[in-house]
């Protein structure tokens, strides 16, 4: 038996390709955005004291009683609609069993044989090839306490001084999306992976957690023995997480060895995965219906009135704005991978045209962004601020160097566009008098370069365009500069 740790030779990407087939699974966990928890009525208002959000109920003590949230219901069979599950017409809860400190009653109600939504689907792009990934399962459970590991250097239990326990998370609503198998990536398997979860984000507008499950076979073979990495918190590290476990399972199998199931830990810093434990099967945690819960029937009327409340899918949002928009998939593929898409919208709503909007979203607005570390969503100006800047510019009020500058203005917080222009006086200068004079001056300053530009060199006028506008202090419109020199010497 060969189980390899970290530091063994691992089967380089492109040759573990060559001989084997991944198969690839995930497990998304949603945090619902309900007001109050799976099964009682605490608040599941974020970052209060810890324990001021419990109850007998959330605290499992003894006497107390669950309900289940209506609301949460509701959410989950929205998602289940978007994903084109089936609905059930009646399922329930069961306990499923197991030990954890920051587990209040020592079993998690969750939903095991009888899942709300069933035998759904969603649709990635990859390298314009469609896969459809299908769905399994979708049910509901509640989440866990959150454990605090005092002292020591990780913050981990490992050389901790003592541990604290936070069960205000405790009974919070999640969903858990299950996919099938999902087969045939081949070599596209760890982007795949990647741009379900991307597209599955865009779809629930959420943040979840990513297990992802990774098996390997040769090709045409049964399916492998599955590994299942934990703590793949970002979408970047789904790609990872699936890349790496292919090229440690192959060299596994390659030495003769065979697979574990288990339990595997993704680190951040090393892209790479640990063994944490053997992997549970269902009969370990000793799954029984919940004796305290009605089975849930959710009538047929009501689950239509939601699927006819479902806002437009991402994926026909983007399809239909790239024909109004009159833009390729990869600029399109650019604006979401910026995280501009709605930014965009925004900015067009507020009257900006499409062009406009993407130029400055993806241009000047992504290099700061990327400058200050954050996200494009975080910056200090507001789509309709871009707007009237983009407004401005095509008024012939601002030209692109200036825009620039009041946008800096705008997020060092001084105002408005409007209000920035009229305190730094940063209007194009229009007029005529004005240009020809410095027009005038720029080329009395560099007699040389005039008498290219009139022995026919128009290419050589680039410096007196450059005197002109140094002249003006950037506020010249640089065309009609270049237009006025080229009178006066053509």
């Amino acid at each position: 038996m060969n189980t390899m740790t970290v530091s063994d030779t691992l089967v380089p990407f492109a040759e573990a390709m060559t001989r084997y087939e991944p198969v690839i699974g995930l497990e998304t966990h949603v945090e619902l955005g309900t007001r109050t928890k799976m099964f009682c009525g605490c608040t599941t208002t974020f970052g209060a004291e810890p324990n001021s959000q419990v109850c007998p109920v959330c605290l499992g003590l003894p006497g107390s009683l669950p309900v289940v949230n209506r609301t949460a219901i509701e959410y989950a069979i929205r998602i289940g609609l978007a994903l084109n599950c089936e609905i059930a017409s009646w399922c329930r809860f069961a306990r499923k069993n197991y030990f954890y400190p920051d587990m209040p009653k020592n079993f998690q109600i969750s939903q095991y044989d009888e899942p709300l939504c069933t035998g759904g689907y969603l649709d990635v792009d990859v390298d314009g090839r469609t896969i459809r990934v299908g769905i399994e399962r979708v049910h509901l459970e509640e989440d866990t306490g959150k454990s605090l590991h005092v002292g020591g250097a990780t913050g981990r239990i490992h050389g901790a001084e003592y541990s604290l326990v936070d069960y205000n998370r405790a009974g919070i609503p999640l969903v858990e999306i299950v996919t099938k198998p999902i087969t045939g990536t081949s070599a596209d398997a760890p982007v795949a992976a990647r741009l379900y979860v991307t597209e599955l984000r865009d779809l629930l507008r959420s943040l979840g957690v990513c297990d992802v499950n990774t098996s390997l076979a040769p090709p045409g073979a049964a399916w492998g023995t599955r590994t299942e990495t934990k703590n793949v918190n970002s979408l970047r590290s789904v790609e990872r997480a699936v890349l790496f476990e292919i090229e440690r399972q192959a060299a596994v199998l390659d030495a003769g060895g065979r697979v574990i199931q288990e339990t595997r830990h993704f680190h951040e810093d090393t892209g790479t995965t640990t063994s944490g434990r053997s992997k549970e099967e269902a009969q370990d945690y000793r799954y029984f219906p919940e004796p305290d819960l009605v089975p849930v029937a959710p009538p047929r009327d009501w689950v239509e009135q939601i699927r006819a409340a479902l806002p437009e899918a991402p994926a026909k949002v983007r399809a239909r704005l790239r024909t109004e928009w009159n833009v390729s998939a990869l600029e399109m593929d650019a604006i979401v991978n910026a995280g501009a898409l709605e930014l965009v919208l925004q900015t067009v709503a507020a009257g900006a045209s499409p062009a406009d909007a993407r130029k400055w979203w993806l241009g000047e607005l992504s290099r700061l962004a990327h400058e200050a570390g954050t996200e494009l969503s975080a910056l200090a100006i507001t789509p309709a601020q871009v707007a009237r800047v983009a407004a401005l510019v095509s008024a012939g009020t601002l030209n692109d160097k200036l825009a620039r500058q009041v946008i800096d203005a705008v997020l060092a917080g001084e105002g408005d566009p409007d209000e920035v222009v009229k305190a730094r006086g940063l209007t194009v200068v229009s007029d005529e008098d004005a240009l020809t004079a410095a027009v005038d001056d720029a080329i009395a300053a560099n007699p040389d370069v005039a008498a290219k530009v009139r022995d026919g060199k128009v290419t050589a006028v680039g410096p007196l365009v450059g005197a002109v506008m140094k002249a003006t202090r950037g506020q010249a419109d640089a065309a009609r500069v270049r237009e006025l020199i080229l009178q006066r010497l053509t």
